[in-house]
Order: C-alpha cells, then structure tokens, then sequence
C-alpha cells in the first residue's frame, strides 16, 4: 500500500505532515511517498527521530501551488507542484492514494486532470464527515460543485453510501435529500426531480429532511449540492466552535458552575473529540479513479495521521472499483434522469 502525501501543503508547511506520515508509517506499516521540496522534507524527518526509513521515500517536487492561487492555471503551469506530482503518482500506479491539505482546488483539479473521473461519473464530490449523536454522518457534497442536476445528487447519493459502509461501518446507510421540508413535494426544482428518481437506486432512502435534522444521527448519508453543503459544513464547525466558547464564557464569575465543569470534564472532553475535525482526517474526493483525501489547510499532525489511515480504508477496501461497479448498474436510470431534467 503506497500513499502520496503533499508535504508541504497546508498552512504550517511540511512539519505537521511529515510528523504524521512517520506516526503511521510507524504504527501501521504503510508505505508512505512525501512529495515536495526534498531538502525541506529530509530536514524535517531529522527532527522526527528515529522513522522507518523502508517505509518513507521522497520525491522532489520544487514547486508549490499557494492556497489562494488560481488552481487550474497552476496546475496547467507547475508541471512540478507536489499536489500534481501526487496525482500523477496514482495516474502511474506508483502510489494507490493521495492526500492534500494543501489548495483544495488544486487537489480537485489536480485529481480530475491527472487521475481522471470514474467513468460515468458526471461531477465528483467532496464526502465531508459530519459530527451528530450517533456518530459521524457523510455530507454529499461539501463543496466541490456549486451548481448542480439531478444527475449529479443521485451519484452523490450512492457514492456516499459506499462512503458511509466502508469507512464507518454502516451497513445500509439511511440517504436523506437536504430541502426545505419533509414532504416529498418540498423543495426546488432539482430536489424535485432528484426525488423522482432516487427511490430505484436501491438504497435505504429516508426521504427529504431539514436543517434541524443534520446532527440528529438519523441520517447517514445527507444529500445536497456543493453550494448548500458547503454553509452547511462551515455552519457546523463555526457553531461547534462558539457553543465550547460560550459555556467557557457563561463559567467566567461563577465559581460553583466551574465546579460542575470540573465533575463534567470528561464529558465535554469527550463531545469536543466528536466535533473536532482533526479526528476524521481529510474528506474524500469520492468519483475519480483512485483514493484522493482533501485535507484542511490548518490540519495538524493527528489530521494527517487519521486521513493517512482513511485512505489505506478505502484502497484496502476497495471504494473506487466498488463506486464503478454500481455507477455502471444504474446507468439507464441516470440516463432517464437526465432525459426528464431535459425535457
């Protein structure tokens, strides 16, 4: 198993992604490929200490691609950019996945130009994990297409339950279309048409939901375009984020309240673990021919680590050969879909 790691991508260069290469190269044996500026790279793996040298290779990729650049135009001109030299290293089959946290454009672009789409997948989509009170559920798509069809959400749909069985363990993910109310004839015109053709995927499809029911855990697998799923993604991890500074500023003057924190830590601790998004690692960029995990920029250490181990999930598991297989099978209903949208 051979995973290409940018690494130097993200905002805190390459420390945070070779210390969590070497902790997984360490602990699980996998190969992993650091792709970026090699002296840079080397320098950092002599402070990690002592590494399994068979287990880590470099490759030099002197140029980088800045995360508020335009993606397409670098990655047309950085031939040498480490997301392009990733992607080319899974086109080849020399690595099995690659990993980013770098300009998520980039790795999108990168991923799309260099290892291609699955065929008959029209719009490859970002599966983001969302926190609930059951466990975490796959937010299809977070943000990789703003502008959608029917198509589109029905791949989506199957695609993020593949997701959801083989990286959570859910065995029949519950789908639900994100609208504006529970009743079938809710929603705008792509919900509409979507939800005439979703029931013969086969999958166990709930229905429409609504805002409120994201982090319920009722739902497994939440179906939407990129442009909702992206607010939708940003409000969670916002609303995660100021609730945990709320309570710490409602305790500032009352002394018997920090008390009851205090009898509460573990708990809380234990719900932060759950909203923090470093647990999960880097989303996937579920629809192109090989494993592609889209980190994000400020990921850390324990970021880089877990999405290392998600994506040897999906390659020992197989997603993309079993995303091709069922985007074949229903072919004909995504081409009556497409048909009807048409008129």
């Amino acid at each position: 198993m051979r995973i290409a790691l940018d690494a130097l991508g993200g905002d805190f260069g390459a420390t945070p992604n070779v210390l969590g290469a070497v902790q997984a190269a360490k602990e699980f044996g996998y190969n992993i490929i650091l792709v970026g500026n090699e002296e840079l790279i080397k320098t950092e793996l002599a402070k990690a200490g002592d590494y399994p040298q068979d287990k880590i290779s470099v490759i030099h990729a002197p140029d980088t691609i800045d995360m508020g650049a335009n993606p397409a135009r670098e990655c047309r001109t950085k031939k040498d950019a480490g997301i392009v030299v990733c992607a080319r290293l899974v086109k080849e089959g020399k690595a099995d996945a690659m990993i980013s946290a770098g300009n998520s454009g980039a790795t999108m672009v990168a991923a799309l130009f260099g290892i291609g789409r699955i065929d008959g997948v029209e719009r490859p989509a970002i599966a983001s994990p969302l926190p609930t009170e059951k466990g975490p559920a796959v937010l299809m798509d977070a943000g990789a297409n703003a502008d959608c069809d029917a198509v589109n959400l029905l791949q989506f749909a199957l695609m993020g339950s593949i997701y959801s069985n083989i990286a959570y363990g859910v065995k029949s993910p519950v789908v639900g279309l994100l609208s504006i109310g529970e009743e079938e004839g809710k929603g705008n015109l792509l919900i509409k048409n979507t939800t005439k053709y979703i029931k013969r995927l086969g999958l166990n499809y709930f229905g429409n939901i609504e805002g409120r029911d994201v982090h319920t855990g009722m739902i497994d697998v939440i179906v939407c375009d990129g442009f909702v799923g992206n607010i939708v993604l940003k409000h969670a991890e916002g609303l995660a984020k100021s609730m945990f500074n709320m309570i710490k500023g409602s305790l500032k003057g009352h002394p018997l309240a920090a008390f009851g924190m205090l009898i509460a830590k573990s708990a809380l601790r234990s719900i932060k673990d759950r909203t923090d998004p470093e647990v999960y690692g880097g989303a996937p960029l579920l629809g192109v021919k090989g494993p592609v995990l889209i980190c994000h920029g400020k990921s850390g250490q324990k970021a880089i680590y877990n999405s290392i181990k998600a994506a040897a999930k999906l390659i020992e598991n197989k997603a993309v050969e079993t995303i091709e297989e069922k985007i074949v099978s229903y072919k004909e209903i995504f081409k009556k879909a497409k048909e009807h949208e048409l008129g």
